[in-house]
């Protein structure tokens, strides 16, 4: 039997299916036995414990997953919840049972709303279980531990578990939702997991079933027969034209920079180990996730001008605070919105609390300085020419001597030639841009198939910011996670891309594919893509 989904990587594996665990019983509705306050300081100390043991996963899950899992942590100290848990108590019930409905609550309530909120419901319904668990003295639902390899089935994966994959144990994921740019990818992608990610069939896989992962062809073989694997190995070694370590180029020798993203000063030196020849998104709200006052321009600095000292004559491009939508922050309040992600984010954000972008600015502007990088800063979610206009103001009247804008929101695209005007280069992010594009959530499994940057329509957008770079000299790359897909990461330089920046583990496949094409068939193939109606058309036509 062959099941289709969306591959993460271009890898193979094989192995027994290890499904993840069910949740935890329901907590029974029995009345308390102690008084209220003595049972909410247990809820409480339960909470705070949680809030802890997501802090510490975070900081050894460290990159893209530090943030997401952060943002868990913070949820168990929302004032709202809280009070919330201790009305329930004060009404009869048990700890258990108050915290179990007041994270259901606010789960359904995500789950109402749609959108980017629909998504927070798969993380707060984790942060749940753990509480419960820890009330309960128990172990909470989570990746299993087995004495073998195995492929792991789940319908999605909460960001502690995902990041928390043993690459030793987990041969491959498999998940039921989620889509290639969603957290689950992400981080599959940057621990090196062979993923099939959207695989809607894949609950009828019964459990110590042998099943067969090929990333590169986006499908899964349940019992697959020796023919099948010896296919599938030899269509990865097809793939694996080993390229020694070097510069990301073309067969003609055109230069296309390979860049990588990351979250904190401590991932620069293995990223540059692995390759790197810059940095072409460094997320600093990392930096901010968790803290009630902004960091100061001093504690900035140090961070940034860190970053810098590693990074020594290469280039940094530094993105500013993007704050809001999945990334809220205490200091930096955006109200109740209904739809966060349509919402106070990003520039947007930053606009409304401008000192806090201009504290940020000096930072890196000092940090750069004192230091011998080659320092680009860009803002998020530019709409148009005028938030273009506003940040490359801002960010020279403060010293930062490139300053550029992403372009995630289809706008940015449509008024590429004036934003280009004005912005001294342009990053796009592929993930974002896809999901404003197609109106679909990149991290809601029930809208996943929507969520591909294959689609030719995000093609297109990308298209109008590449020959906008052409027409005005300027720099157009491309930091989203569809740059870490050899193929479209080829698409992408023949629709104009410049650079390309992605997870570090993505490097040998990406440097790899670019060296069999020249610049003139790139561009041919992403005519080809370009001409399909549908992503599948477009990988297709492509791949033909």
């Amino acid at each position: 039997m062959l099941l289709n989904g969306t591959g993460v990587g271009r890898g193979i594996a094989v192995g027994p299916v290890i499904r993840m665990p069910d949740p935890l019983p329901i907590p029974d509705e029995a009345e308390r036995t102690t008084d209220a306050e003595s049972e909410y300081l247990r809820a409480v100390a339960a909470l705070g414990d949680v809030a802890r043991d997501l802090t510490e996963r975070a900081r050894r899950a460290g990159g893209e997953a530090e943030g997401v899992i952060l943002t868990q942590s913070m949820m168990t100290q929302d004032p709202a919840l809280l009070d919330d848990v201790r009305s329930r108590i004060e009404a009869g019930s048990t700890a258990e049972r108050a915290v179990f409905e007041a994270f259901s609550s606010v789960r359904h309530m995500l789950l109402a709303l749609g959108g980017s909120p629909a998504d927070r419901a798969v993380d707060i319904g984790d942060v749940g279980q753990r509480v419960v668990a820890r009330l309960r003295g128990v172990q909470p639902p989570g990746v299993p531990e087995t004495d073998h390899p195995f492929v792991l089935i789940a319908g999605d994966l909460a960001p502690a578990d995902a990041a928390a994959l043993d690459i030793g144990q987990v041969l491959g994921l498999i998940t039921v939702g989620g889509g290639p740019t969603s957290h689950t990818a992400i981080l599959a992608r940057s621990k090196g997991i062979v993923a099939i990610v959207g695989v809607t069939d894949a609950t009828d896989i019964a459990q110590g079933t042998t099943v067969l992962l090929d990333a590169g062809e986006g499908t899964v073989t349940v019992d697959p027969t020796a023919d099948d694997v010896t296919a599938a190995r030899q269509r990865l070694v097809a793939r694996r034209v080993a390229v020694p370590v070097g510069p990301g180029t073309l067969a003609d020798g055109t230069r296309i920079p390979l860049l990588a993203n990351i979250g904190g000063p401590g991932e620069a030196a293995a990223a540059l180990e692995l390759g790197a020849e810059g940095i072409g998104l460094f997320r600093t709200e990392l930096l901010f996730l968790g803290a009630r006052t902004a960091p100061t321009v001093a504690e900035q600095q140090a961070e940034y001008a860190r970053l810098f000292t590693i990074c020594a004559g290469k280039r940094v491009v530094v993105r500013t605070l993007d704050a809001g939508s999945d990334k809220p922050l205490e200091f930096l309040p955006t109200g109740q919105e209904e739809n966060p992600a349509l919402g106070l984010r990003g520039i947007r954000a930053t606009r409304v609390h401008e000192s806090v972008l201009r504290d940020q600015l000096t930072a890196i502007a000092a940090a750069d300085a004192e230091t011998d990088a080659d320092v680009w800063v860009m803002a998020p979610m530019v709409a148009d020419a005028d938030e273009a206009g506003y940040f490359v103001r801002l960010a020279r009247e403060h010293g930062v001597r490139v300053a550029g804008v992403m372009a995630e929101v289809p706008s940015c695209a449509l008024m590429a030639g004036q934003v280009l005007g004005i912005a001294d280069f342009v990053s796009i992010g592929t993930n974002d841009l896809t999901q404003y594009t197609l109106a679909a959530d990149r991290r809601l499994g029930s809208v996943a198939s929507y969520a591909d940057p294959w689609h030719p329509a995000v093609l297109r957008l990308v298209k109008m910011l590449g020959d906008a770079g052409v027409q005005s000299g300027r720099p157009v790359g491309v930091c989203g996670e569809a740059a870490a897909d050899p193929m479209l990461a080829v698409v992408l330089v023949g629709l104009g891309a410049t650079s390309l920046s992605m997870a570090p583990s993505a490097f040998d496949a990406v440097r790899t594919e670019l060296r069999q094409h020249t610049l003139e068939h790139a561009r041919a193939l992403a005519v080809r893509a370009l001409s399909a109606s549908t992503p599948a058309e477009a990988r297709a036509f492509v791949r033909e």
